[in-house]
């Protein structure tokens, strides 16, 4: 969300769009009076009890589009809770793909529903079972999870599904790429019939639309923005740079300009490992996040890096739509993504709710092609600056790519992810033959921790 101060909201407030007194109350104390454009159709669509289908440019408010009016729902609705938590049905369903996504989308529910008798509770993988289990027969209205975890909990008989109101699939396209479409059809299976679906995705791809085709019944459409569009106030750059330069490149951006604060996407697990150790023996401090990493270990690194105390965070597509942080000056693509709409969701991670922002490519000879796709996709040529010292050989030919490896959820927190598509595979589906699709929206702050069942808003033991 944003205040009035955001140019290109139009001029309405919150108190205009239904909402009770007590989600109001929580949501003017964090210092938000005007509704973005998502909130500003998606709340009223998702009062009024259809099934929505909706995307948003990144950094739109999205989250809040959705946890605001179903906080509502819940709350005023005759199946309202008459305060005890003891044998609560789960009421609202809402999957996400990443853990970290998992935990924001948590986290927003208890910010803005502070003052509501609902309880939330968050569970993923990569963490014991049993003490979710134990928080789940304490009875929660809204259940945020990924796939693999519930199946999880499905299997061992320790998550009653039957009384799904409301159900959102969030980061709709995120979760078929990472080959969820057969775990989501299995929990859609259990799920009451009679039901709110909520569908929102960054893309619309043909695999989505079929998704959207099998579980909407006669849904609203939200769009507003061009499909694939990144935000106009962020700064994007590319530096031509040889292979085996993009290293001491980064490390002289990095000094030069005095960032203190940077987010640095790499193709792989492996050159997300290589780059910190690299960047550290250039006394520059990093940590990477990735699938191999245990839960600790990428909760740390995210803390640390929200909180300001960690200069570098190297990270791999996994990030890409899992994190959420206030006024993050810098994005550097040190690898190209091999699939072109992942970078509009990468420099999405700046540039958030009316901020500004700065991202930087590193573009080798073997990247040109990916870059020609990437600028297709935006409709638009990404200027270029050669940085002096670091000129690329004209001479220098193009190799084959290193292509993302391995399960991009890092184990339980989800099942495994394709493996990257070939550059040949992905020219054949993108960017000409594959439908254009939306930029990633935003969602709330969080750190990926468990939280016990709690009244929204309130801490976790």
């Amino acid at each position: 969300m944003a205040t009035g101060k955001y140019p290109y909201l139009a001029v309405m407030t919150f108190n205009e769009l239904g909402l009770s007194e007590a989600i109001l109350r929580a949501v003017t104390e964090h210092g938000y009076t005007t509704p973005t454009p998502i909130q500003m159709q998606a709340i009223p669509a998702v009062l009024a009890g259809g099934d929505l289908l909706a995307g948003a440019q990144t950094g739109t408010g999205k989250t809040a589009g959705f946890t605001l009016p179903i906080l509502h729902r819940l709350s005023t609705s005759v199946n309202a809770p008459n305060g005890t938590t003891a044998q609560r049905p789960i009421r609202t369903l809402i999957l996400t793909p990443t853990r970290e996504l998992a935990a924001q989308v948590e986290e927003s529910v208890r910010t803005y529903g502070k003052y509501v008798k609902l309880t939330s509770t968050v569970i993923f993988g990569g963490v014991g079972i049993n003490p979710q289990i134990k928080l789940l027969k304490h009875g929660v209205d809204i259940l945020v999870a990924t796939p693999g975890r519930l199946l999880d909990h499905m299997q061992q008989g320790t998550v009653n599904l039957n009384h799904v109101e409301i159900l959102v699939l969030d980061e709709a396209d995120r979760m078929l790429d990472m080959g969820f479409i057969r775990d989501i059809k299995r929990i859609l299976a259990v799920l009451p019939k009679k039901r709110q679906n909520l569908l929102f995705s960054a893309t619309f791809s043909d695999e989505i639309k079929a998704l959207a085709d099998g579980l909407l019944n006669s849904p609203a459409m939200i769009e507003v923005a061009r499909r694939n569009s990144t935000v106009e106030i962020i700064a994007q750059k590319i530096h031509p740079v040889d292979r085996d330069r993009k290293h001491p490149l980064l490390a002289h951006l990095i000094k030069t300009n005095q960032w203190s604060q940077v987010l640095v996407f790499t193709r792989t697990k492996h050159g997300a490992n290589k780059l910190v150790d690299q960047l550290a023996k250039d006394d520059i401090t990093g940590l990477a996040i990735h699938g191999n990493k245990s839960q600790s270990a990428r909760t740390k690194a995210l803390a640390e890096f929200k909180s300001g105390s960690l200069q570098v965070l190297v990270a791999t597509d996994i990030a890409a739509r899992g994190i959420d942080i206030d006024q993050l000056p810098h994005v550097v693509n040190y690898d190209l993504p091999n699939i072109p709409e992942d970078y509009v969701h990468r420099i999405g991670r700046t540039g958030r709710a009316g901020a500004t922002g700065e991202a930087v490519s590193l573009v080798c000879v073997d990247e040109h092609g990916m870059l020609k796709d990437i600028e297709r996709l935006i409709k638009r040529a990404l200027p270029q600056e050669v940085i002096a010292g670091f000129e690329p050989d004209p001479n220098a030919r193009a190799q084959p790519v290193q292509l993302r490896s391995g399960n991009g959820n890092g184990g339980r927190g989800g099942r495994p992810q394709t493996q990257g598509r070939s550059v040949a595979a992905k020219s054949a589906t993108s960017p000409a033959a594959k439908p254009q699709g939306y930029a990633r929206p935003r969602t709330g702050n969080s750190t990926a921790k468990p939280a016990a069942p709690h009244r929204s808003g309130g801490r976790g033991r």
